[in-house]
C-alpha cells in the first residue's frame, strides 16, 4: 500500500487512464449502437451488463499480457506494436473498424458488446499492460476508474477529440512515450544499454513520443485524403 504515496504510482495511474480514454472511444460508440434497438427499459441494462462483462474480459486479457511482457524480447515487440498503434491513431480515419449492427434482444446486444470489445481492444490491452509495469493492483484500479468514464461519457470524449484534435496527438505521444520506456527495460537488451549507452534510458520515452508524432503527422500529410487541403 506504500505505493499509494509514491509519485510514480499516480503517474502510472494517469498513463493507464489516458490510454483508455484515447483508445476506447470507438468501443463506447459500438456499445451504444448495439443497444439502440432495444426497448427503453432494456437499453440501460444491456449497457451495464455488457460493459461489466467486457471490463472483466479486458482485465483478464491485460493481466495475461502483463505476464507475457515479463519474458525477454516481448517488451521490444510490445513497444514496436505501441509505436505502430500510436502512428495509426494519428492517421485520417478509415473504414477499418469492425461494423456491428444493432441488436433487438438483450442477450444478442450483450454478445455484440463482448465481441466488439474483444475485436477492438487489442491495442488498449497492450497499452494498459505496458503502463501498469507489472502492477496488477494498479492495472485493475486504472481500468476501474477509466472504463466507466468511457462508457458513460463517450459522447463527450468523442466531441472533445473532434473539437480539439491536439488530444489525439497527445494520445499518440503518450503511447510512444510508454513504448520507449518499455523498450529500454526489456531484459534482453537492458544489460547492453547499461554498459554502452546508459544515457538513453531517461530520454527514451520522449524520443519515442517524438517519433510517433513525427511519423504519424508525416503520413497523415501524405494521405490522399489531405491532398486537397495541402494545395489550398
Amino acid at each position: 500500500m506504500s505505493g499509494l504515496f509514491e509519485a510514480q504510482f499516480w503517474l502510472s495511474l494517469l498513463e493507464i487512464i489516458g490510454v483508455n480514454i484515447v483508445l476506447s472511444g470507438d468501443n463506447a460508440v459500438v456499445i451504444a449502437l448495439a443497444a439502440r434497438s432495444l426497448p427503453a427499459h432494456q437499453q440501460k441494462k444491456a449497457i451495464v451488463l455488457g460493459s461489466a462483462a467486457a471490463i472483466l474480459m479486458r482485465v483478464l486479457l491485460t493481466i495475461f499480457a502483463i505476464e507475457l511482457l515479463k519474458f525477454s524480447y516481448l517488451k521490444l515487440i510490445g513497444s514496436v506494436l505501441l509505436i505502430w498503434i500510436g502512428i495509426q491513431l494519428l492517421l485520417p480515419e478509415g473504414d477499418g473498424e469492425a461494423d456491428f449492427a444493432s441488436k433487438d434482444t438483450l442477450l444478442a446486444a450483450i454478445k455484440t458488446i463482448l465481441v466488439a470489445d474483444l475485436v477492438m481492444s487489442l491495442d488498449n490491452v497492450i497499452g494498459v499492460a505496458a503502463a501498469a509495469k507489472g502492477d496488477t493492483v494498479l492495472l485493475i484500479l486504472g481500468l476501474a476508474i477509466s472504463i466507466p468514464l468511457i462508457i458513460f461519457g463517450s459522447s463527450l470524449v468523442l466531441r472533445m477529440m473532434e473539437r480539439f484534435p491536439v488530444i489525439v496527438t497527445l494520445g499518440g505521444a503518450l503511447l510512444g512515450y510508454i513504448a520507449g520506456e518499455m523498450a529500454v527495460n526489456d531484459g534482453a537488451i537492458r544489460p547492453w544499454i547499461e554498459a554502452n549507452i546508459p544515457w538513453i534510458e531517461q530520454p527514451a520515452g520522449i524520443l519515442a513520443a517524438l517519433l510517433v508524432v513525427g511519423v504519424g503527422k508525416w503520413l497523415a500529410w501524405r494521405s490522399p485524403g489531405t491532398a486537397d487541403h495541402r494545395v489550398v
